[in-house]
């Protein structure tokens, strides 16, 4: 290398030094789908500009999909999703406009930009940064329904009731409780017990208190008698460890083994009844299932000994709240026991052979939670020959004329209570079946004098012949 080379290149050190560039995103708020987001990379150099990359990486940083490009040596701009995201801008900061985020917009996004170096005119010098999008999703549905219905109500002995509260569709997972008639209930929550967490103390459970009350009458005593266990004690009910729901300012308490006594049966003789307290223990439990789109399914179960006496007619709400969402979303139902079914019965008119149906169309009010139907027949069998049949609807399928005047009764139940409707059917004699009946007579009174008509004949001519 000759002493001019030499010169040039160090002089082309210092007229040329080598181009610096930083690049810079701005921070994002989390957005609500549907909004419009704009991602803004603020870049400073003072080289040659020569390209833009935006990126959007997914698995874990795996997979870097190229949503914007800008090419400075041909003055290009494409994109690989021309109808989701645009160039707008390119100054000394580059903006891609997101329009109606959906919740798999979610995730962390890349701005490349590339300069060609001061001092070699042709080698790229790059630099990056990056974003995350937070997209959150309000529940689009929430629904609350009875846990196990229908289901059978029984005044001897008391039962547990469930209600299910489902909130669909929200990321991240919302907050979800229960009111009842507008205040919110003292829940105790569940938590699965954890390896070696067997007994404990009773911290974070509410004192014991009875929850049935019973007077001494001899009948009372002999049915409570029958339900206390091996030791003379009252049988109790174990459930799994549960966790009692503090405010922030109380500290957090250990799970332990949480017990309540099942109600006693107390049996009257004027109307068998059982009694429980009027102040329930309310369990509640919480679930999230995560869905392929991301969002969050949360159920939410508010469990207590069922009291038809005082829950009758009460008011459970189930309130949902979300970050995304200015008011929490409700949902609620009224508990009522069921009260005069009506039913209809088709045909109205019904004839000897017809098939009958006989269909409960409705209530006098709103039922909650869904009755169980049964059916039977006063003084007999159904005419399948079974005792009972289960359904909104009984179907009598080529009713006889011996049905005519029989009496059914659709039972209509939930574990509020219990209603017994009557109706009876009546048959009438069917024309087209009695005239079958006739033609069918006459054709066989017919043949039959033609046999005798035409047995003399036969006899006669065999007469002559011998």
């Amino acid at each position: 290398m000759d002493a001019d080379v030499i010169v040039f290149f160090f002089l082309s050190l210092f007229l040329y030094p080598a181009g610096y560039l930083t690049v810079t995103i701005e921070p994002l708020p989390p957005v609500v789908v549907g909004e419009t987001v704009t991602l803004k990379c603020n870049f400073k150099t003072d080289g040659r500009l020569r390209e833009i990359v935006w990126y959007r990486v997914t698995d874990g940083g795996t997979i870097k999909q190229k949503i914007f490009t800008y090419d400075a040596m041909f003055n290009t701009n494409y994109s690989h999703m021309e109808d989701y995201r645009r160039r707008e801008d390119l100054v000394y900061q580059s903006t891609v406009r997101l329009p109606e985020v959906r919740i798999s917009d979610n995730g962390p996004y890349e701005c490349h930009v590339g300069i060609y170096d001061r001092a070699t005119r042709e080698k790229v010098v790059l630099a990056s940064g990056n974003v995350f999008l937070t997209v959150m999703s309000p529940p689009n549905n929430i629904s609350v329904v009875a846990e196990n219905t229908p289901a059978p109500f029984s005044r001897y002995q008391a039962q547990n009731f469930t209600l299910v509260c489902t909130a669909k569709g929200g990321k991240p997972a919302p907050s979800v409780y229960f009111k009842r008639d507008g205040e919110l209930i003292e829940v105790i929550s569940y938590i699965s017990p954890t390896v070696g967490d067997e007994g404990g103390g009773s911290a974070g459970v509410r004192g014991a208190r009875p929850l049935i009350s019973r007077d001494l009458d001899d009948t009372k005593l002999q049915k409570s008698l029958s339900l206390l266990g091996p030791d003379g004690r009252p049988g109790r009910l174990y459930t799994e460890s549960p966790k009692r729901s503090y405010t922030a300012r109380q500290p957090r308490l250990e799970p332990s083994p949480a017990t309540e006594a099942i109600p006693e049966t107390v049996v009257s003789r004027e109307f068998p009844r059982w009694v429980q307290s009027t102040d329930p223990l309310y369990f509640f439990s919480n679930t999230h299932i995560p869905q392929s789109d991301g969002s969050v399914l949360v159920q939410a179960k508010l469990t207590w000994t069922l009291n038809p006496q005082l829950d009758n007619d009460a008011l459970f709400s189930c309130e949902v709240k979300h970050p995304a969402l200015s008011m929490p979303m409700q949902t609620e139902v009224t508990l009522a026991a069921p009260k005069g079914p009506k039913l209809l019965m088709t045909p109205a008119r019904a004839k000897v052979g017809d098939t009958v149906r006989i269909t409960v169309q409705g209530f006098q009010n709103e039922v909650f939670p869904e009755p169980l139907f049964t059916w039977t027949r006063v003084g007999g069998r159904l005419l399948d020959g079974s005792t009972e049949r289960e359904g909104k609807e009984l179907v009598l399928e080529r009713v006889p004329a011996d049905l005519n005047g029989s009496m059914y009764r659709c039972t209509a139940q939930n574990p509020l209570g219990s209603t017994d409707t009557h109706t009876r059917l009546i048959v009438f004699e069917n024309p087209s079946m009695m005239k079958n009946t006739q033609n069918q007579n006459s054709g066989s009174l017919g043949l039959h004098t033609l046999r005798l008509t035409l047995l003399p004949l036969v006899l006669t001519v065999t007469a002559e012949l011998t």
